[in-house]
């Protein structure tokens, strides 16, 4: 069995004990690197830039620079970088906020451990990751948003069989295997999908095509 790519990751939280926690679970992993750790959102920004982890696990409530200015930052300069935002708090105002900033995941701090571990690996395939939680509140607002923009440029039936499989959480290699083609054909439909959508990554795809009913889940 081929041993599993490494995993760079940054761990941002302004409690000391929690990064302790995080670590000491992380270093079980042989796949999964701590860079570094930053306790607020500026030194979250400043490790982003210069260390350019894969992933970065990211409190909400911090001093000074919060976690939602920091994922903006971030995703500003780096937006190959998976942001998991991971948190005790599940409103709606820090939901929707995360997710317009650009994180790839929204998990609450009472995840288990091998979830927290089986996520990071999801994100860094390219897939998104939500709460139970937390998607319902998404689709619960996506709901009551009436309006259905017309796109200027229509997706093509393949589009939105990629589309509806994005939405699901596949990686472009489960899309492949599933519409019989290469990985390199889905990743054309999706920079094509992401054109005419006007989205810069694949959570906001789907969350775009949940809002305005693109795909039925």
């Amino acid at each position: 069995m081929q041993p599993r790519k490494q995993i760079s990751l940054l761990i941002v939280d302004d409690h000391t004990l929690i990064r302790d926690g995080l670590r000491k679970i992380l270093a079980f992993h042989d796949d999964i690197i701590v860079v570094a750790e930053a306790a607020n959102g500026e030194e979250a920004y400043q490790f982003a830039l210069e260390l350019s982890p894969e992933i970065v696990l990211m409190d909400i409530n911090m001093p000074g620079v919060n976690g939602i200015e920091a994922t903006r930052r971030i995703k500003s300069e780096r937006p190959t970088i998976g942001i998991i935002a991971l948190t005790i708090h599940d409103e709606e105002e820090y939901v929707f906020e995360l997710v317009k900033a650009g994180v790839s995941s929204y998990v609450l701090k009472d995840i288990d451990s091998n979830s927290l571990v089986e996520t990071i690996r999801a994100v860094s395939r390219g897939e998104t990751v939500f709460h139970p939680k937390i998607t319902s509140k998404l689709l619960g607002e996506f709901k009551r948003m009436a309006n259905q923009p017309k796109l200027a440029e229509p997706l093509s039936r393949r589009e939105m069989e990629v589309l509806v499989m994005i939405t699901r959480g596949k990686s472009n290699k489960e899309i492949g295997e599933e519409l019989f083609i290469s990985e390199k054909t889905v990743k054309n439909h999706i920079t094509n999908i992401f054109r005419k959508i006007n989205v810069n990554d694949r959570t906001q795809a789907a969350l775009y095509a949940v809002k305005n009913k693109l795909v039925k889940l």
